[in-house]
């Protein structure tokens, strides 16, 4: 098991994935890089094999071989995408992308014995934003009151039933704009007057904005939480909008939210999320959203490495952890 390599799946500027990666090679674990979309065909190739009942392959970069039946336990990050079919010039590279796509994250989707820190598919399982609201009612967390809905006039009783309302997207979106640039979908508060018809084009998702005097962003790894409470010195609603405004500290996880956060995990098949809670004056963790993929490496430095050091510690022992 000793020399079983780590397998990290992301792209080449991911500075989350590096900490992970300085620990791994700190203890003298192997450890292997791979972005599928910009290393392969050019700096790396591939072939897997199955025959009478067993998987077997190797990835071949210019500096190793890696085995694909001997990885331990796979970190998957955020590789670059792979280019859009509909960018394409000609039909054979419309073929070619897509076989791409489905063939080298197929096989890397398919490691025996590996354990995924997430297995890609559980994240995108956990990544439906109306699935996870509904599991995490069920478990037990404060929820704000949630509607989903492409009825102008439920959106408009919605408003009228709770005040304050804010907006956010059903699912994570940026926008391709004609400028050529892609703009992020904020989380915003929502006015009755700025409710119309064009609500019935899709689902909207709008819940009652919680009277909140922080935020909370807390890692789970297996059953270890990390908590880093989030000030914000300005108005934002949504303190992702601009993070040179924000303050992390360490903060105490209370045991019900602790105990719901591990079953959450469980409940999706994780061995990591990143959970987003509002807190409020009388200390209530109100959940808001897991992206089963999320940034930690911004919060304060004592609890990232703590993080980086139990992301190792999952990823060293494997499939025995």
């Amino acid at each position: 098991m000793i020399d079983t390599p780590v397998l990290v799946v992301t792209t080449l500027g991911d500075v989350t994935a590096d900490l992970v990666l300085e620990e791994l090679y700190g203890r003298g674990v192997p450890a292997v890089r791979l972005d599928p979309s910009a290393d392969f065909p050019h700096t790396a190739n591939m072939s897997a094999r199955i025959e009478q009942g067993a998987f077997t392959g190797d990835v071949i970069t210019s500096t190793r071989r890696l085995d694909l039946s001997g990885v331990r336990s796979v970190y998957w990050r955020r590789p670059t995408p792979f280019s859009s079919t509909q960018e394409a010039e000609t039909p054979e590279q419309r073929f070619a992308i897509e076989q791409s796509r489905r063939g080298y994250m197929g096989v890397l989707h398919a490691l025996p014995g590996a354990l995924y820190v997430n297995h890609p598919t559980r994240n995108r399982d956990a990544e439906n934003k109306a699935l996870q609201l509904a599991t995490a009612a069920r478990l037990g967390f404060t929820l704000p009151d949630t509607l989903i809905t492409n009825v102008p006039a439920d959106a408009a009783k919605f408003t009228a039933e709770h005040g304050t309302v804010i907006y956010k997207p059903v699912h994570r979106v940026h926008l391709a704009c004609l400028d050529g640039r892609n703009r992020t979908v904020w989380v915003r508060t929502v006015q009755a007057d700025e409710l119309d018809d064009s609500i019935a084009l899709c689902p909207h998702l709008f819940q009652a904005c919680v009277p909140k005097v922080a935020d909370v962003r807390l890692a789970m790894v297996g059953d270890e939480a990390f908590a880093s409470r989030i000030d914000t010195g300005g108005d934002h609603l949504d303190w992702r909008q601009d993070q040179s405004l924000i303050t992390c500290s360490p903060f105490p996880v209370p045991g019900p939210v602790r105990d719901a956060a591990r079953a959450f995990l469980h409940t999706f098949g994780l061995r990591f999320g990143a959970f987003d809670f509002a807190l409020d004056a009388d200390g209530r963790w109100w959940f808001l959203e897991c992206n089963p993929n999320g940034q930690w490496a911004f919060v304060d430095e004592a609890t990232t490495r703590a993080i980086a050091s139990a992301l190792a510690d999952t990823l060293q022992k494997g499939d025995t952890a």
